[in-house]
């Protein structure tokens, strides 16, 4: 699972794919609300906002 800026989404998925030979899933952090688990708010690239999850 990686939590990114818009600009990391590719570095993300590619990531992803190495690691688990399978297409993951993007979820758009602004529109989804998470009962168990508070998202980092930074990308774990830089240090602009995370936008999005990739599960």
């Amino acid at each position: 699972m990686y939590v990114v800026c818009k600009e990391h989404v590719e570095l993300a998925i590619d990531k992803f794919v190495d690691e688990f030979e399978d297409a993951p899933d993007l979820v758009d952090l602004k529109e989804t609300e998470f009962s168990d688990w508070d998202p980092p708010a930074k990308c774990a690239e830089c240090d602009k906002n995370a936008e999005v999850l990739v599960v």
